[in-house]
């Protein structure tokens, strides 16, 4: 697919995010976490 290292740079260049699609990245894995780890506290307090 790619002719060289400068082709699959000129590529990566091309595919730029946005600071809008790197905050809901990061707010999407943010809200995970925590709910995950709150899944996992109620339920070490179900156990108790």
């Amino acid at each position: 697919m790619f002719d060289s290292l400068e082709d699959r740079i000129k590529h990566d260049d091309q595919e730029e995010v946005t600071t809008k699609e790197r905050m809901m990245h990061w707010a999407a894995i943010a809200v995970v976490s925590v709910l995950v780890f709150g899944g996992l506290v109620i339920g070490i307090r179900i156990l108790d």
